[in-house]
């Protein structure tokens, strides 16, 4: 059934922006979509879209026909006014379409790792562009999943979605605290491969062939002492100039793709 919305007041549309805050995505356990190359990866990566509002003028050629994708997904379609639309899309970002989707599955147990995989780890990772970032270098590099331990943002914030293009609906990911994601990589025989400044190991020299996971830390203090002791081995970007790091998506693209060299040759 179509449903034609025209205020920006309506409760239907206030509904959908509420998804804008994390307090209403975890009580719902939707999240908001934006843009027509984010909701096709969504529809790709099999993510059942509850609904989407659509402002046919504002409409692409692409546009038109990610709706009758959605359509034939079975999800309801809802035409709006510019102006509701825009009370729900972001910023300047109007491609006349908007999905609110069920979050994909995101604990430990979900994940369904091959033999030899490379994980990547970000521990307390705070801003979601810098995790979007990473996921599409994940994406790129083919990892085989990316978890956050002990997480400060959620995993389908809006503004990961937006910046990981969409990958993050087709990366594995999962969330969980230090301890038990430690637990996970032992019980699976996963060597860690920890990124430091003050590691003598400077990251070409480490072996990151089989099955490893790659682990960063958070924007602000870098990784806590969970990630301590033996069993961790702790690798060096080599800085030549004042600053002592990157931001964490360079640093998780740099590790990704020396990563896939090794593991090509």
């Amino acid at each position: 059934m179509t449903v034609d919305i025209t205020s920006p007041s309506n409760e239907r549309i206030r509904a959908a922006a509420r998804l804008r805050n994390r307090d209403e995505r975890d009580r719902t356990r939707l999240t908001i979509v934006d843009g027509v190359r984010e909701i096709g990866r969504a529809l790709n990566a099999g993510v059942t879209v509850d609904t989407s509002f659509v402002c046919e003028s504002l409409l692409s050629a692409d546009g038109v026909s990610l709706v009758e994708r959605l359509r034939s997904a079975g999800g309801e379609i809802v035409r709006t006014s510019e102006i509701a639309f825009r009370k729900l899309a972001f910023g300047d970002r109007s491609e006349g379409v908007v999905a609110i989707v069920r979050q994909p599955a995101q604990s430990l147990s979900d994940l369904r790792l091959p033999a030899d995989p490379l994980v990547v780890v970000l521990e307390a990772i705070e801003k979601p562009g810098n995790l979007g970032a990473v996921l599409r270098s994940a994406d790129g590099a083919g990892v085989d999943a990316l978890i956050v331990a002990a997480p400060r943002t959620d995993l389908f914030n809006p503004n990961t979605i937006r910046a990981s293009i969409g990958t993050v609906f087709a990366v594995p990911i999962a969330a969980a605290t230090a301890g038990d994601v430690r637990e996970y990589l032992a019980e699976r025989a996963v060597r860690i491969v920890a990124s430091r400044t003050d590691a003598t190991t400077t990251y070409t020299e480490a072996d990151l062939t089989g099955a490893v996971a790659l682990l960063l830390g958070s924007e602000a203090t870098g990784l806590t002492a969970s990630w301590s002791g033996p069993g961790i081995t702790a690798v060096r970007l080599p800085m030549a100039g004042i600053a002592d790091s990157l931001n964490v998506s360079t640093a998780a693209a740099i590790l990704l793709y020396e990563a896939r060299r090794q593991r090509a040759s």
